[in-house]
């Protein structure tokens, strides 16, 4: 039998790098697609292409010859123009999706995010059956949500289609989510928005991954086809709790300082008015939707993950973390 090859897009990313680890150990041919050029710590037997999503012809480049799609990249963070979220979230995702299906890819497992049914309200034990999101506020989960649209419509008998929505991805690794929260702390800038109590579910990148490969299998099996899956550690954690554990773990002193949810949503919307009407770099310090989401609850049901894909998480979190806190502190 043939040796499967996969594209792995943003196989050079956090999460991706962890695909990409998995199925170097399962003996597949790996191809990364991805914005920059090669690195020097990309492994060698990995074909790595550096192309542009939002260009077909690059696409069709990357994905000759493959069986397998893993669909990682995306335009991440919270703030941004809202042309750059289209042109990588939802047409790079079309072009892939069109290209798979003219060359036979296999099996598309797409990378989505909880945010694609951001309301604005809480979330506590929710399941795959809520509505697709409203009141946006950030170009990011609108434009995921129509992507995972685009990707859950396109499967069909040939190529089976599934998403994943992980939730707050952190982990060995990591260069932005755990580094970003530290740095902060450090400056002085963290605030506890609204009473602390929230619940919110996080997702060790190895759990993340795992996900992502069982998603294939269960695709190849005939399982999955067409849904979506919420991920995590199956056990959600008080944001606030989890924070200051990572800090004290760190040698940095605890978040006590509080701002009510009102208060930080009417600073984030001055924020966003004044990043635009000037065109400041960079994120603001606050946005409302950002201001939502450390306040309010935001963790799911992953039973269909489980008995639909096998899913289960990797690690116990909290010793996890107090590992991964450990290495910051003797960085430092």
């Amino acid at each position: 039998m043939e040796t499967p090859r996969v594209l792995i897009t943003g196989g050079g990313g956090f999460l991706g790098q962890a695909i990409v680890k998995l199925c170097l150990a399962r003996g597949y041919h790996v191809r990364i697609m991805g914005r920059k050029q090669r690195s020097q710590d990309c492994p060698p037997e990995i074909d790595y292409f550096c192309g542009d999503l939002a260009n077909r012809d690059s696409v069709e480049k990357a994905m000759q010859g493959c069986h397998y799609v893993f669909h990682v990249a995306a335009q991440a963070g919270i703030w941004g123009r809202w042309e750059d979220y289209v042109k990588n979230n939802i047409i790079g995702t079309r072009y892939c999706l069109e290209v798979a299906r003219a060359t036979g890819i296999k099996a598309f497992v797409y990378t989505s995010t909880p945010s694609v049914v951001f309301t604005g309200e809480a979330f506590q034990g929710a399941n795959e059956s809520l509505p697709y999101g409203r009141n946006w506020l950030c170009a990011y989960a609108e434009t995921k949500a129509s992507a995972e649209r685009d990707v859950l419509k396109s499967h069909t008998p040939e190529m089976p289609t599934c998403a994943l929505r992980p939730h707050l991805i952190w982990g060995p690794g990591d260069h932005h989510l755990i580094p970003r929260i530290l740095e902060r702390a450090r400056q002085g800038k963290l605030r506890i928005v609204g009473d602390g109590e929230n619940k919110v579910d996080v997702t060790h990148v190895d759990s993340a991954a795992v996900a992502h490969l069982n998603a294939l299998d269960a695709l190849l099996a005939g399982h999955g086809h067409g849904k979506a899956y919420f991920i995590s550690q199956g056990q959600p954690v008080k944001l606030w709790e989890f924070v200051n554990r990572l800090l004290s773990g760190a040698g940095l002193p605890p978040v006590t300082q509080k701002i009510s949810l009102r208060r930080a949503y009417l600073l984030g919307a001055i924020l966003e008015g004044i990043w635009t009407i000037f065109r400041l770099k960079g994120e603001p310090p606050m946005t409302r939707f950002v201001a939502v989401e450390l306040a309010k609850d935001h963790w799911f049901d992953i039973r269909a993950a489980q008995q639909d894909l096998g899913f289960q998480p990797q690690h116990e979190t909290w010793q996890a973390l107090d590992k991964l806190a450990q290495t910051f502190r003797e960085k430092n």
